[in-house]
């Protein structure tokens, strides 16, 4: 589980080969979800409401940056690390 970015003790991940719709996972105090690079809709599991706020901020911020780790995964190939929240 490739992590590309890590704040405020939350962290980022991509899977290579993941299904669709192209998603990133979020994990935060033994929690885990996944949401929607386009919509930034919650698909699956979980988190505080503070933690999805951020992660969604994040997300907003680094669109493009998600876009292009999603091509790099289905490919196989290394992800990049996207910059943190600050």
């Amino acid at each position: 589980m490739p992590a590309v970015s890590r704040f405020f003790g939350i962290i980022i991940t991509m899977y290579h080969n993941d299904h669709a719709p192209p998603h990133f996972h979020v994990i935060s105090g033994g929690r885990e979800a996944e949401i929607e690079i386009e919509s930034l809709e919650l698909l699956q599991g979980s988190l505080p409401p503070r933690i999805l706020r951020l992660a969604r901020e994040w997300a907003s911020r680094h669109h493009d940056e998600l876009r292009v780790n999603w091509r790099l995964a289905r490919e196989q190939l290394p992800l990049n690390n996207i910059e943190p929240l600050s």
